[in-house]
């Protein structure tokens, strides 16, 4: 399984419902096994410059590209990029064979 993490900041914080509305659009993408947008909390001591985060879960490499593909992954961005300052994204694979796993090398 694949995690697909990404991290938005809105340029101007008026726009994050916006951004939020933009976001959404890729719940409706079918090839994901989970997918979240929510408001950041901002309930970290150290750091909280992301406003928004996408949680993605993808069965395969072939799943997340097929997402990636999608028309309205490129609506969302059509969207989302003009309203937004930063964005960081990680994708990372995870083990389904056991409830905890490292994955560090």
């Amino acid at each position: 399984m694949i995690r697909h993490i990404v991290f938005f900041s809105a340029k101007d914080e008026a726009h994050i419902h916006q951004i939020i509305e933009g976001l959404s659009l890729l719940s409706t993408i079918p090839h994901a096994r989970r997918l979240e947008v929510a408001r950041n909390r901002k309930t970290d001591q150290l750091g909280n410059d992301i406003d928004i985060v996408v949680y993605g879960e993808f069965d395969s490499e072939t799943e997340l590209a097929a997402y990636k593909a999608h028309d309205l992954y490129q609506e969302s961005i059509k969207r989302v990029r003009p309203l937004r300052e930063l964005r960081f994204a990680a994708d990372y694979d995870v083990s389904t064979d056991t409830p905890f796993a490292s994955t560090a090398g």
